[in-house]
Parts: C-alpha cells; sequence; structure tokens
C-alpha cells in the first residue's frame, strides 16, 4: 500500500482549482513546489508552507510528480513542451479539463518524452477539494495511480476507468452534459414562473426535491436502454411524453422555448419513425443516430 511519505510533488497552474489542489496537499504535509505564470498566485501557497518555483523547468526538476492544471490543450503543451526533457523519468497527473481525443493525444506526447502520463476529470468544485462529496476519475498509468494512490486521495474518491487515458475525460464530460441540461431545464422553469411574479427561489424550493426524486428514474432507464428493447412494460411511452402543452405554456409566458423544443425534436423524431408506442427511454436513439 502506497503511502507517498516524502514524496515531492509540484503543482503547475494556480488559477481557483489549481489552487485549491495544491493547498490539499500542503495541509497534508507534502513537499509542495507551486508554479503559475502570473506569480502573485503563489503568495498564499507560500505562507501555508508551499515552496515557489520561479519557471516551469524549477517546478518539474523539484519533484518526482508533476500535477498540471491550467486553462485548455493547448495551455498544457505550452507550458509543458518547452520542459519535455525535464519531465523524462518522472509521473505526470493532468487534471486539466480536455476532450477524450486530447487527453489521448497528451498521453503519447508523454509516451514519446518518457513520462508516466495520468489523465483525470475533477468532479468537484474548488471548494469541495479535499471533502466528503468530492470525486476525481482517473484513466492512464496503472503504476501512476498505484504509486501515489494516497496522495491523490487527498483530493478526494478517486475512481481509475483503465489504462486508455481518454476515458476519465468522457467520464467527466459526460457526467457535465447531464448537469447541465438539467440546470437548463430548472432555468426554463424559473423563467416560466417567474413571468407570473414567482421568484426564482421560490421555485427552486420546489424544484430541488422533485428533481432529485426524478433521478431515481436513471436506473430503470438504464435496464430499457442496456436491454435494447422499449417496449417492455412499466415505461411512459413518447406519444404521452410530447411536450407540445410546455411549448405553448412557454410562449405563452414570453419565454424561449429553446431548452425544451431540444428534447421535443428528440422525442418527434422516434415518433414520426413509428415509435410512438415505445418508451421514452427510445429518445437515446435519436442522440446515438442524429442523421
Amino acid at each position: 500500500m502506497a503511502t507517498n511519505d516524502g514524496v515531492r510533488v509540484s503543482v503547475l497552474g494556480l488559477g481557483a482549482m489549481g489552487s485549491a489542489l495544491a493547498e490539499a496537499l500542503v495541509k497534508a504535509g507534502h513537499g509542495t513546489t507551486v508554479w503559475n505564470r502570473s506569480a502573485g498566485r503563489t503568495d498564499a501557497l507560500v505562507a501555508q508552507g508551499a515552496v515557489k518555483a520561479e519557471t516551469a523547468g524549477d517546478a518539474v526538476r523539484s519533484s518526482e510528480l508533476v500535477i498540471i492544471c491550467l486553462l485548455d490543450h493547448s495551455s498544457v503543451h505550452e507550458v509543458l513542451d518547452p520542459v519535455a526533457s525535464e519531465l523524462a523519468g518522472r509521473s505526470l497527473v493532468n487534471l486539466t479539463t480536455t476532450t477524450p481525443e486530447q487527453s489521448r493525444e497528451l498521453a503519447a506526447w508523454a509516451a514519446d518524452a518518457g513520462v508516466a502520463y495520468l489523465d483525470g476529470g475533477i468532479m468537484a468544485v474548488p471548494a469541495m477539494i479535499g471533502q466528503p462529496g468530492s470525486s476525481i476519475l482517473y484513466s492512464g498509468s496503472a503504476d501512476v495511480v498505484e504509486r501515489y494512490r494516497t496522495l491523490l486521495e487527498e483530493w478526494g474518491a478517486s475512481t481509475y476507468f483503465g489504462e486508455d487515458a481518454g476515458l476519465a475525460s468522457l467520464y467527466d464530460l459526460a457526467l457535465l452534459a447531464g448537469m447541465y441540461v438539467m440546470f437548463a431545464g430548472f432555468m426554463h422553469g424559473a423563467a416560466m414562473v417567474s413571468a407570473a411574479g414567482v421568484p426564482a427561489a421560490r421555485f427552486a424550493a420546489m424544484a430541488a426535491p422533485w428533481l432529485t426524486a426524478m433521478t431515481g428514474a436513471f436506473e430503470g432507464f438504464a435496464a430499457v436502454i442496456d436491454g435494447g428493447d422499449y417496449t417492455v412494460d412499466g415505461q411512459q411511452s413518447l406519444a404521452f411524453s410530447d411536450l407540445s402543452y410546455i411549448l405553448t405554456a412557454s410562449s405563452e409566458q414570453g419565454v424561449s422555448t429553446e431548452a425544451v423544443a431540444m428534447v421535443q425534436t428528440l422525442i418527434r423524431r422516434q415518433i414520426d419513425a413509428g415509435h410512438a408506442k415505445e418508451g421514452f427511454a427510445r429518445i437515446i436513439e435519436s442522440i446515438k443516430h442524429p442523421g
């Protein structure tokens, strides 16, 4: 079992998330070097016990484990390409949000440079890091996961998806897709009742328990989807799921119908293809096969 005693770690990128990651390591007693392009962001961490690196190269050279958390895929290359030779023989954990293919490209780049690469997707906001409920998804080098498991879990619960470096990103973005569409649905509902003078806070008090209860349907949908039979008993039909009344009411309230119209389009595509009596879960076929 890895304990990570004596491991030095460097964190490159000290935005809100990078700073939270570095702070958790410092508080846990890990020797932590920090670097950021805007030097002033290192001050608070140095005051807590971190060591400031003047350059990205200095940060890489100071530690066997390098964490990078930047804006995007291109910024990772901008920072790491010039120090690729310095990274050779070290372990790199990339916690920058990237697409699955970008994660795989970085893994290939790291392999060419002789770097053990682990990709991560953070399922938390900065304030949650190191707290209950924080979760980080990983894929890539199994050796890095095992060697630094104790250190990685300072940030939150770790889930490892295997050697394919793109899988953590895929899960991360898929989960965020569900979250943002749900948020858009809440905003649409809040806009509808706002037209009648209802405060968003009052609507939220009703929406939160309702939406929480409705997430219980996920397992049932999943069983139907995995079974591939949208005719099994107990499903709400696509015909019954038609959202015309919601669209009409939204228009009557003078609000945009875009968020709900997107779902209606998915439903209507399956109805028009002759599946009106089949279950609502069938809209996944409209998503998987957009043509």
